[in-house]
Order: C-alpha cells, then structure tokens, then sequence
C-alpha cells in the first residue's frame, strides 16, 4: 500500500472515531441526566468485569451465576433505555464501524472500513493527477480506429489497437501474477493516457498501489531533492520519490516531454533501474520513436526500455480531432 495515501485514510478513521467518542458521551451525558438510575446499572455492570477472575476460579457454577446477574442488569437497563424513547443499544457506542469501534484494525488486521477509506484516497488521488473522467475499458472506442490497412506495415490500425486493448485488459485484471512493464509508443491522441487510466483503475481497484507521474513531474522530483532550497521542499520531494520508486504500479507519462539534462538523464535512469532492481512494475509512454529516443537518452537508459519493458505501437488518427470533427466531444 502507498504510505502516503494509508496515513490519509488512517486521519480521515481517527477523525471519525473521535466524532463517535464525542457522540457516545453527549449520549451518555443526556440520558443519565434524564434517567439516573442508568448510570448505576452501568456502574453495576462494568463492576462484573473484574470479578470474572474470581468467578472463573470458582467453578461452572461461579461464571453461571456471574452470567446471570449480568444478563438481569442488562435486561433492566434495556428497558430504561426503551422506556425513554431511545433504541437498546444507544448507549453502546456510537460507531460507524461497530467492528473495529472504529480504530481501523480487528485483532491487528486491517478493518474493510479502513481499506475502504484507502481505496477512496487513492482513487481521489489518482483523479486529481489524470483528470479522470469517463476512462475505463468499457468505454474505450475501438470504432475510432481506422479499420483500412496502413500502406506501410499492412495492418489496419483497429486491428494493432484490439491487439493493445487486449494486453492491457489481461495486463489489469491479472496485474498481481504478472511482471510484464510497458512502453506505450505512439503520436499523439492515439489512447496511450486512456489506457493508462484505464490500468490505473482496475488496478488500484485490486489493493494495488499506484502512482501516476508525469515525465516533467518524477524527475522534477529528483531536481526538487538535489537542489531544493528548503528542508519542506527537500522533504516533500523525498517523499514523492519514495512514492514513485516502492508503489506497486507506476505510469510515467509523456517521456520526451520534459526538459532533458544530464541531470534529468541519471535520474530517470535511477527511478527506472530501482523499479526493475525491486520488480517494481512500470508503464511508460511516450510520443517518441525509437531514433528519437536514442537521441535524446543515454544507451543505458534506452537499453532498458527497449530491452526491459515490451513495447506496444499505437496505430491510428489523432482521436481528440476525430471526435472533434464528428461532434463528439
């Protein structure tokens, strides 16, 4: 899981078991003040609780008789509690996780509501850095490919993107058993973003942490970190780092975009090689060919993607100017 976003969903449990502390004693509180002698059955009943002890000692018969007591105090507070319009367990806690009476964890496991407030971090996450809308597969249009064979490679774009669709549908579903890394390859508005958000989805939607990282952004990182004029700047660049080299996905996007230096070099070359050392996956995309990446990267760094991820080519016309044109968007 993605530490970052884990420490947002455990803030966001406490926040919400501290509401429920303050409900229970304003409870509390209102229903003593209105019926007295329900805070003396309470005090009767939590006195039970050090004598189990010594009624355990004491034989079958001891906890039998401990279990009776108990049971008729309860019986009368239930009907106080009724008798005054409240529900029988208004005074047990005001929990929105009555599970894990909302600390996130039963019996040193993780509690589905905690999971589930992680799950809605990252997903909010992930939509304010891809500016997620409608992607998904389902809604991914091979109809806007060209089904006419490139006079080129002979093969009709439609036919190359069902061919890409298809890995990175079975590459989503089955992301925990596979190791595969990609490198999406194509012009611009061919899909590369869309089914990367795609990915993202299925696969954060499976536990799996995922970080979505321009190409500017990861090594304006790493910059960040070397020559950062502040502690908080350093700090928060360290942090980002951390994110992008242990999350279990990774999707770099727009490589060839950013400013490339010496600098920029060894560090893309540092996240990409951390993520392989550790079998970290990772996607990658990038408008540039193969010449073009040769000219721009370092022979290590192109080794490594080229050698390390498998390529998929995307084939086709500039789907942002297709719909435009047929009044799509």
């Amino acid at each position: 899981m993605d530490g970052k976003l884990l420490a947002q969903a455990r803030e966001e449990k406490e926040d919400i078991r501290r509401r429920a502390v303050q409900t229970d004693r304003l409870r509390h509180a209102q229903a003593y003040a209105k019926e007295p002698a329900l805070r003396e059955l309470d005090r009767q009943i939590a006195a039970l609780i050090p004598k189990a002890a010594t009624a355990a000692a004491g034989g079958p018969a001891g906890l039998e008789a401990l279990r009776r007591e108990s049971l008729e105090l309860q019986a009368r507070r239930a009907e106080l509690l009724v008798a005054n319009g409240w529900p029988i367990d208004w005074l047990d806690g005001a929990w929105d996780c009555p599970r894990c009476r909302d600390t996130g964890y039963v019996e040193g496991r993780m509690c589905s509501c905690l999971k589930e407030l992680y799950d809605q971090a990252q997903r909010r996450d992930l939509s304010q850095l891809m500016k997620l809308g409608t992607e998904s597969f389902g809604t991914f249009d091979l109809g806007l490919y060209d089904d006419r064979p490139d006079p080129v490679s002979g093969v009709a774009p439609r036919t190359q993107m069902e061919t890409v669709f298809g890995i990175c549908y079975d590459y989503a579903l089955d992301f925990g058993r596979r190791r595969e890394n990609y490198l999406f390859r194509g012009g611009t508005g061919l899909g590369k973003t869309f089914l990367s958000a795609c990915i993202a989805k299925e696969v954060a939607k499976q536990g799996f942490s995922v970080v979505y990282v321009t190409a500017s952004e990861a090594l304006g990182a790493y910059e960040r970190q070397r020559f950062g004029r502040d502690e908080d700047t350093v700090a928060r660049a360290e942090e980002q780092i951390r994110r992008m080299e242990g999350c279990d996905l990774l999707i770099v996007d727009d490589l060839g975009t950013e400013m490339v230096t010496e600098f920029t070099r060894s560090a893309l070359y540092t996240l990409i090689n951390t993520r392989l050392i550790g079998r970290k996956k990772t996607v990658v995309s990038t408008n540039l060919s193969a010449a073009q990446m040769g000219k721009l990267y370092t022979p290590q760094i192109v080794s490594r993607l080229e050698g390390e991820f498998q390529v998929l080519s995307f084939a086709g016309t500039d789907i942002r100017l297709l719909k435009k044109e047929r009044g799509l968007d």
